[in-house]
């Protein structure tokens, strides 16, 4: 990762923006989700397909937005390459999406989650006061300055890889016996490969792989970023695989399936199978840790699409305030404030589901984008996807899937994304934007 000597104090480094990008995708998912999965699938081939195929179709996404902000380089992710390719309203939309439920709902997740974890160590702890402080101390961290922004997230993100690996190897040492689960494929994973069980659990996968993107949404305050982002983002998203299927195994090898199905604190249950009840408190507490580093990431992140939407409407204006660190910190305090409004309203499941859900629609537009790109032949990028179109296809496809079992099967969670979305185009039409920002690209 790169030195951050040589860095201006009011930009991220590349090692930085890898960190946020790592840190944004290691968190509830991996821990939580895979309760939900076995519930439906009780195989280890169908789990570890689940993974890798999520971890194919998350490269192919960060491939093509590392194409789409070579060509598009300006912050706000989604909100930016939506407005520039289809028109501003689309991009509006998206920027709503980004900041009711795609940083939002996440970001309260993750804050539960080491609540819950947390309690485990600590049982006086109520998980949504520790959830609580979390958020509060992490805007207050990041409403201050890149460096000290930057300083916190590269020391927890480190820490995170350091104990999923360390955490693995001693899990596995530990166990005196692995648990029956069969990970080599034969005939009869081919149905369950095929059901509509697991499309509809691809969806807590995309959940988990959530966040290769996040590198784009402050690709205005990265160092040389038509250079930087494309390293960053594949970068982080392999080293995301490689963690997501070595927990998975270990999780797995750990616990009966019975103990883990429906469960939401996963890391606690496989720690505790591994290394007894003092142990698995431990290891509670790193994981807790762990999710530090996901609510940090999202909380620097998010922001950056409201400032967007801030400095191209003039009713949104105050949100595109920065403090003379060149932080936009109203849209750091709105984050937050969202976020702290969906833990305290709503179930885990619930926002779990209808957050992927809204957030795999909006990636699928944006990727869908590189191909109308290409097409107009816009922009002047310093990188290009490898072996397009197949990286943009392999997404495109899986992520539509994806959502075609879901809608037949969850109808609900998808009506409340459309209804989202809906409310952010009726919104858009009740403002008056302003003229292109001159420092978008053409």
């Amino acid at each position: 990762m790169a030195s951050e000597k040589n860095t201006s104090k009011d930009m991220f480094s590349g090692s930085t923006a890898t960190a946020i990008v790592v840190a944004n995708m290691i968190g509830t998912g991996v821990f939580t989700s895979l309760g939900f999965q076995l519930v439906s699938i009780q195989s280890g081939v169908g789990i570890m397909a689940l993974w890798l195929i999520g971890g194919i179709v998350a490269l192919c996404g960060a491939l093509s937005y590392a194409e789409l902000a070579s060509r598009l380089p300006r912050s706000g992710g989604e909100y930016n390459f939506l407005s520039e390719i289809y028109h501003p309203c689309a991009g509006f939309i998206s920027g709503w999406v980004s900041a009711t439920v795609g940083f939002a709902a996440p970001t309260a997740l993750a804050a539960m989650t080491f609540g819950v974890y947390l309690q485990a160590v600590v049982p006086s702890a109520p998980p949504m006061l520790s959830a609580t402080l979390l958020v509060i101390i992490s805007v207050v961290v990041h409403a201050t300055s890149h460096r000290n922004s930057g300083a916190l997230q590269a020391i927890f993100t480190k820490l995170k890889i350091l104990l999923i690996v360390g955490f693995s190897i001693a899990a596995l040492i530990s166990l005196t016996e692995w648990q029956p689960v069969r990970f080599v494929p034969n005939t009869s994973d081919i149905a369950t490969l095929t059901s509509s069980d697991f499309f509809v659990s691809l969806i807590y996968v995309s959940f988990a792989y959530s966040g290769w993107n996040a590198a784009t949404y402050l690709a205005g305050e990265v160092d040389d970023p038509q250079r930087q982002l494309p390293k960053v983002l594949g970068l982080g998203t392999l080293l995301v695989i490689g963690c997501y299927l070595l927990l998975n195994v270990v999780f797995m090898l750990s616990a009966p399936t019975e103990a883990l199905a429906g469960q939401l604190e996963i890391g606690v249950i496989a720690a505790k199978a591994a290394f007894g009840d003092l142990g698995g408190k431990i290891m509670g507490g790193m994981l807790a840790i762990l999710l530090v580093s996901t609510v940090s990431a999202m909380i620097i992140a998010a922001p950056r699409v409201l400032q967007m939407v801030g400095e191209d409407y003039p009713f949104f204006a105050w949100l595109a305030r920065r403090n003379k660190h060149n932080i936009p910190t109203v849209a750091v305090y709105t984050q937050g404030a969202i976020a702290l409004m969906f833990m305290w309203s709503a179930s885990f499941e619930s926002i779990l589901i209808f957050s992927g859900a809204t957030m795999a629609l909006n990636t699928l537009f944006s990727v869908v984008g590189l191909f109308i790109l290409r097409h107009k032949h816009q922009g002047t990028p310093a990188f290009k996807q490898p072996y397009y179109p197949f990286p943009a296809l392999i997404f495109t496809a899986i992520t539509t899937a994806t959502l075609i079992f879901l809608t037949l099967q969850r109808p609900t969670q998808l009506l409340v994304s459309l209804v989202i979305i809906v409310s952010g185009a009726t919104l858009y039409f009740l403002v008056t934007p302003r003229k292109k920002h001159p420092n978008r690209a053409h």
